[in-house]
């Protein structure tokens, strides 16, 4: 069967991206002929220490079929799921839709490319009603790593479907809302046909602690450190922004962002209406003046990443800022997986220059954005829908994930990128598959186009500070 032959009466569900890996999310639903994209997102690969780029998935099968794209709905703001917009709209050309603060997220990467004005972004309620052609589209908030959050109800003339996006049930995020336990709730009465689902924990037992939970334990840290302390973390981490900031105000340090991303996201946050009653942030330039025990860097580079303010750090090729002896780095985020030989060549450096090192292994810095088994297990319970459709994971974690439900007496879909699932009407199952791949964007290093030797760094003189020589 070919792609051009699907039963425009049916609806379907075609992964193109982010079922099997962790990233690159790119999801596609059909029926009446038409077609609705959710989510366009990047992964990162490397070829090197020093060769970080980004990878997005093969767009071919949809763009080939443009003129029956409804539109593209964004579920948040990770790179993951929005990373590739800047790469696909052109070939694309079709409407997005999204929050307030993902659109001020996205908007920053259009800038750059020189897409702002060409771009046409719809503002999103995080409770918005909105119909795209048959699609009928409900979002419901979620809490996850980073604010506004939303999975989708979609909703059409052969039933109903909840794509959960990226989830947890937390009942403290620090910053936005809180899950919209009701309204999935409620959706038990519609007899939803699947529940696409975020994978990314499926194999970890429990319940995902609360991003609330970690606001004593860096307290109680920052209280222990007796000079400089950087934490290093994901950017689009609102939450994690407010809980370290908060800390070293009550420590009475000096807040300072290092690295574009970090930066950008707390622009776009306040444009949003979130962090606005934190105090200005100290300008680098200040670095030098101000005591070690009183200052606290927020850096981009928790995973190794070369051009990354803790790697140009701990190089020692940061024109303002440097680390001494008994300094301390806070690694307030995980490692994804793949990043492990990157982040151990970045703490090799630290060691070297006799900077401490705190591993969110070893201490309460840093809780995931994704949903345990017992979250899955209640989100099943309230929606009751008749399968689950495992995405967002590596194959175990796909697995992981069809085994639970199955044992919840749920039916489960085990299926990969590329496979189309017709929904409705008739049985659950994949009928067909379409090509898929990845592309690997080509951008021309930053630190060279400025005209620097980026294994050297810049080295111009420093002004006058208080380092000990």
């Amino acid at each position: 069967m070919q792609p051009e032959s699907l039963d425009p009466a049916a609806l379907h569900f075609l992964p193109l991206g982010g079922t099997g890996e962790i990233g690159m999310n790119l999801n596609l639903y059909h029926t009446s002929g038409r077609w609705l994209m959710v989510d366009c997102g990047v992964m990162f690969g490397r070829d090197g220490p020093h060769d970080m780029h980004a990878v997005y998935p093969d767009p071919s099968f949809i763009v080939a079929r443009r003129h029956q794209l409804e539109g593209l709905i964004l579920t948040h703001a990770h790179q993951d799921h929005i990373g590739a917009v800047v790469d696909l709209w052109p070939v694309l050309r079709c409407r997005v839709f999204a929050t307030r603060f993902c659109a001020a997220m996205l908007q920053s990467a259009l800038a750059e490319a020189n897409l702002t004005d060409e771009v046409p972004i719809r503002l999103l309620d995080e409770r918005a009603k909105i119909k795209l052609g048959p699609f009928e589209l409900q979002r419901v908030p979620l809490t996850h790593s980073t604010v506004e959050m939303g999975a989708l109800i979609i909703r059409t003339s052969r039933g109903a479907v909840l794509h959960t996006g990226d989830w947890k049930l937390d009942p403290d995020p620090v910053e936005g809302r809180t899950s919209d336990q009701r309204a999935l709730q409620r959706l038990a009465d519609e007899q939803v046909v699947a529940c696409v689902s975020d994978s990314t924990n499926a194999d970890q037992e429990g319940w995902t602690p609360s991003e609330g939970s970690l606001k004593a334990p860096i307290q109680r840290l920052l209280a222990g450190c007796e000079h400089r302390v950087a934490f290093t973390l994901f950017a689009s981490n609102v939450a994690r922004i407010r809980t370290i900031v908060k800390a070293a105000l009550e420590a009475d340090r000096h807040p300072m962002l290092l690295g574009r991303s970090l930066q950008r996201t707390v622009q776009a946050a306040q444009r949003a209406g979130y962090l606005t009653d934190l105090p200005p942030f100290v300008s680098l330039r200040e670095f030098g003046f101000i005591p070690r025990d009183r200052v606290l860097l927020l850096c981009t580079g928790s995973q190794g990443e070369p051009r990354a303010g803790l790697s140009r750090l701990a190089a020692d090729q940061h024109r303002d800022a440097y680390f001494e002896p008994d300094d301390t780095v806070v690694f307030s985020a995980r490692a994804i997986p793949g990043n492990e030989l990157f982040i151990a060549r970045i703490e090799k450096l630290l060691n070297e220059r006799g900077v401490n090192i705190v591993r969110s292994d070893t201490a309460a810095v840093h809780v995931s954005g994704h949903p345990r088994r017992d979250e899955l297990r209640a989100l099943y319970e309230w929606v009751q829908p008749k399968f689950i459709v495992p995405v967002h994971g590596t194959p175990s974690k796909l697995e992981a994930h069809a085994a639970l439900a199955e044992d919840q007496g749920f039916g489960a879909v085990r299926m990969r990128n590329g496979d189309v699932l017709r929904l409705a009407p008739g049985p659950v199952e994949v009928i067909q598959r379409v090509r898929t791949g990845r592309i690997k964007r080509v951008e021309e290093d930053r630190t060279a186009r400025r005209g620097r030797d980026p294994r050297r760094g810049d080295r111009r003189k420093r002004r006058p500070t208080n380092r000990r020589r």
